[in-house]
């Protein structure tokens, strides 16, 4: 439909223009003496029209040819700036085929701090340290806005050597002058992880899980891991495990692994009645054999305690090799032999395990029945058995 209406336009226009020059009657006469040239006023039009298309071409001609030395400059800058555009894609996918030498050798001029970086992670991956630092150096001679990029390949590149320190001081260069991309940020929890900075590792965490940038699955595993190398570090006295255990989110509390862990070093240092509590309220959120293992190693004054707790959770946990164990010894705290015989004797009949047989040798130690006593240490030296004795 514009087509059709742009013919009718310029057809229109023509029968205008070919009416009036028929019936125009109107003259020019040009005068210069002694000459006179008398022409018609179409023709006139007509003949300025031509002139000044004349020059108007001429003029463009002569622009054109002027310019030429500039087209023709900035036409091979174009087909350069192709060229290098299609190298570095040709490195990248080398790179991402796994073929570190061609990306190495396709390393072109047209973005020298980009290409540089792509030929030092080419020659890292190919175990070449000295090409990659002349790379490196490259990079960084190049200038421009590459810095950040620079900085953060630097970083990942030594996290991969376990350089944990030096790269640790190039992220913190790194986040000095720039914004705390993800990236960066994950590239931080791996130096603080080789490094056992678990406070900050703690810290990363939460933060690239508040930010969604990792898998609560990771995250969770990673506060675990950091809580619990956390414990041991603080385990030399009483008051700086309680101190920090209190700092200890409370969901974080509740995870069996760090529970075991924190009630072990509580056990160890003499806080049997906080460890007996990390217990419970641990074995409320999951049920673990550790944590019911540590429920009776301490020998503190709420064994009767205990002894109640444990038997309320044989009633739906018959069967539990690690709750009748448990429970042989804290019957054996309150030296109910009878009946520290018989939740030993059903652990074992459950799961033979080397701590039942040890603790089944000692009851019977210490009632005097040394023969079965040495039958139950004999056995405990079998390999093939469950829990190592406390």
């Amino acid at each position: 439909m514009k087509g059709l209406l742009w013919f009718l336009a310029v057809a229109t226009a023509a029968v205008a223009l070919a009416l009036f020059a028929r019936y125009q009657e109107g003259y020019v006469l040009l005068v210069s003496a002694p000459y006179r040239i008398e022409i018609s006023l179409v023709l006139f039009v007509l003949l300025v029209l031509g002139v000044f298309a004349l020059l108007y071409w001429f003029t463009n001609l002569a622009g054109t040819m002027l310019r030429m030395p500039a087209n023709v400059a900035a036409y091979r800058k174009r087909q350069r700036h192709n060229r290098g555009v299609e190298a570095l894609r040709a490195a990248w996918q080398a790179y991402f085929e796994g073929r570190f030498g061609k990306a190495e050798k396709l390393a072109f001029d047209e973005a020298p701090a980009v290409s540089a970086l792509l030929a030092a992670r080419a020659a890292h991956f190919m175990r070449d340290p000295e090409r990659r630092e002349l790379w490196l150096t490259r990079a960084e001679n190049a200038g421009g806005q590459d810095r950040n990029a620079r900085l953060a390949t630097r970083a990942e590149l030594l996290l991969d050597e376990r350089r944990f320190e030096e790269a640790r001081d190039t992220l913190a260069e790194l986040s000095e002058h720039g914004p705390k991309h993800v990236a960066t940020l994950r590239l931080r929890l791996r130096a603080e992880q080789g490094l056992q900075n678990w406070d900050e590792v703690l810290h990363l965490a939460r933060t690239l899980e508040k930010r969604n940038a990792i898998a609560p699955e990771l995250a969770a595993q990673l506060r675990v891991t950091a809580t619990i190398e956390n414990l041991h570090k603080k385990s030399l006295d009483a008051d700086s495990l309680a101190s920090f255990w209190n700092e200890v989110p409370e969901a974080d509390r509740r995870s069996a692994r760090i529970a075991t862990v924190a009630a072990r070093h509580f056990i160890r240092l003499g806080g049997c009645r906080q460890a007996h509590k990390i217990i419970r309220e641990a074995l409320a959120e999951e049920w673990d054999a550790s944590l019911v293992l540590a429920y009776g190693e301490c020998q503190a004054d709420d064994s009767l305690e205990r002894l109640g707790d444990a038997e309320g959770w044989l009633k739906t946990r018959p069967r539990d090799a690690a709750l009748l164990l448990t429970l042989g010894r804290l019957c054996e705290q309150r030296e109910l032999w009878g009946k520290a015989q018989s939740y030993l004797e059903a652990s074992l009949s459950e799961l033979p395990s080397r701590a039942a047989h040890v603790e089944l040798a000692r009851l019977f130690d210490s009632i005097g029945k040394r023969d079965e006593a040495a039958k139950h240490y004999r056995a405990a030296a079998d390999e093939g058995l469950a829990w190592e004795p406390r």
